[in-house]
């Protein structure tokens, strides 16, 4: 039969009472506040603000220019500017990479919905919500022209990228794979339904 020293039973009942402590301390009956911090440092951050002075760099600035030759994840930096031979470089140079099926189709509607039908309207006819409101004074492109309907995924890719005449680029927006997703949608959804009618 195993016997417990008066030293082993006083360690045991040490542990219990600490873990009571701990067990009763981390419980509190009010929901709505956040308890007891015991590391106040990251619940009270001592982080400057994007804009404001910072005592640590020679400049005082707390916004840093990244490292040169670095690149956000999942960015491809696309070096064409916004100029006609850009254009028809890009026009030359990309194809869509995405594979028709009915999932990138349904990805396309979607950003489509989010990013182009307030100026393009559903039909892609030039007709959104900005436009028809008096919104915004300038009509925005028909899409189910034939100059769009002729014009290689590359350049509508190109424009999305960089804009075009009045529209703002949206590359910072729209993922590479999604403009590629919303050209495959205005492709084969908007100009052929406006084909067959």
């Amino acid at each position: 039969m195993k016997t417990y020293s008066f030293d082993m039973q006083i360690k045991k009942i040490k542990y219990i009472i600490l873990i009571l402590f701990v067990v009763i301390a981390s419980c509190d009956r009010k929901s709505t506040e956040r308890g007891n911090s015991y590391l106040p440092d990251m619940q009270e951050s001592q982080a400057y603000d994007t804009y404001s002075e910072n005592p640590n760099f020679e400049d005082s600035m707390t916004l840093r220019k990244p490292v040169d030759g670095t690149i956000p994840r999942e960015f491809i930096p696309y070096h064409l500017t916004k100029n006609d031979m850009d254009l028809k470089l890009a026009g030359e140079k990309y194809s869509n990479p995405l594979v028709i099926n009915e999932t990138n189709l349904a990805k396309g509607k979607l950003q489509y919905g989010r990013f182009c039908i307030q100026c393009h309207g559903e039909k892609g006819d030039g007709q959104g919500y900005l436009f028809t409101s008096k919104r915004y004074a300038f009509p925005p492109a028909n899409l189910t022209l034939e100059k769009t309907v002729i014009r290689p995924d590359g350049e509508i890719y190109h424009i999305i990228n960089v804009g075009i005449n009045i529209m703002g680029a949206h590359a910072s927006q729209i993922s590479q794979d999604d403009r590629w997703r919303i050209i495959m949608y205005i492709r084969n959804d908007i100009q052929n339904k406006n084909k067959n009618n």
